[in-house]
């Protein structure tokens, strides 16, 4: 199909063509990912050592401290996204700041922040779940199916 649409091009676009292709700005693939990575370790590495406070300090166990370290990590990167700060890093790492659930709390709270304008009802508490109402939403669901699923499987004995 590429060779069809190719073969429909008129001179004059081939040339301007040539020219865009000349002119495109190549992307740095391996550097970006690079980026990415560290900015994504460094999440890691900070939300290990809050899940090591919960230990330390409060005596969750390290299955109870999971709970806990990713509701202050969302808290944190609403935090930052208030001040400015994290829209710098996602400049910067690109996915390493938007794939761990620190993305998650900056697209919630960047749709409130863009329409706070419109007020705190419709503006900022029907836009701050845009985004993040389908996630909650699938996350709600998959948990009701899998505590059904499992239900069923000790009324049945096999659990």
């Amino acid at each position: 199909m590429a060779n069809k649409k190719m073969m429909k091009v008129t001179p004059a676009q081939k040339k301007y063509q040539k020219l865009e292709d000349k002119h495109e700005f190549k992307r740095p693939v391996l550097a970006n990912c690079i980026k990415a990575f560290i900015v994504g370790g460094l999440f890691c590495v900070v939300g290990q050592a809050i899940t090591y406070f919960y230990i330390y300090f409060f005596d969750f166990t390290e299955q109870t401290a999971g709970n806990p370290t990713v509701a202050t990590m969302i808290f944190l990167s609403m935090i930052l996204t208030g001040i400015g700060v994290y829209d710098r890093i996602g400049q910067f790492a690109g996915a390493g700041s938007a794939v761990p659930v620190t993305g998650f709390g900056n697209a919630v709270i960047s749709a409130a922040i863009e329409h706070q304008t419109e007020g705190f009802v419709l503006g900022v508490g029907g836009n701050m779940f845009k985004l993040a109402g389908a996630v909650i939403l699938f996350g709600v669901f998959s948990a009701f199916v899998v505590a059904l699923i499992k239900t069923i499987l000790i009324q049945l004995g096999v659990i």
